[in-house]
């Protein structure tokens, strides 16, 4: 199995998966009579037809035992997912480009600083939410409307992948 190399997160890194959501090096402009810096459109929330909803939702996720043996990827054909932690935790993002399958060979993990969050383009293959701690708050924003928006692709076990971020 391989074991993936864990890379910081930043916005060249993750381009071709997404977006990071972050104000460091972002463009703002001042607003409410210059008391608030406003950093605008730092991710574009994508759907694919006129009629579905981006919507906001809390998601709590737990950690899952480390080093973790990567089964599967999973990814949202009908719309991007926006990932912002709400509690300043570190989490760990595993992703693979869009296309019909995940190919293994280009699967990448990156590591958020808890102050970043991120914006999965719509068809990007990646890994459920990844906590570091016990317990941990996402706002997670994505699409609503009809259709599956959910593709999960499971490997065989000669494709695994080790997630071990204690290396």
């Amino acid at each position: 199995m391989r074991t993936l190399t864990i890379e910081p997160l930043s916005k060249a890194a993750f381009a071709a998966f997404g977006d990071v959501i972050e104000t460091a090096g972002s463009d703002h402009f001042m607003i409410n009579n210059g008391s608030t810096r406003r950093f605008h459109k730092l991710a574009a929330v994508q759907t694919a037809t006129a009629e579905d909803q981006a919507i906001l939702s809390i998601f709590r996720a737990e950690a899952l035992p480390m080093p973790l043996t990567v089964r599967m990827l999973e990814r949202h054909p009908l719309g991007s997912q926006a990932f912002i932690p709400l509690l300043g935790n570190r989490f760990l993002i595993v992703v693979a480009p869009a296309g019909e399958q995940p190919d293994t060979a280009q699967v990448r993990a990156f590591i958020s600083n808890g102050q970043q969050g991120i914006n999965y383009h719509r068809g990007v293959w990646h890994h459920p939410v990844l906590s570091l701690v016990p317990s941990d708050d996402f706002l997670v924003v994505d699409r609503s409307g009809t259709g599956n928006n959910c593709d999960e692709h499971f490997f065989d076990e000669t494709h695994w992948l080790v997630l071990d971020p204690h290396q």
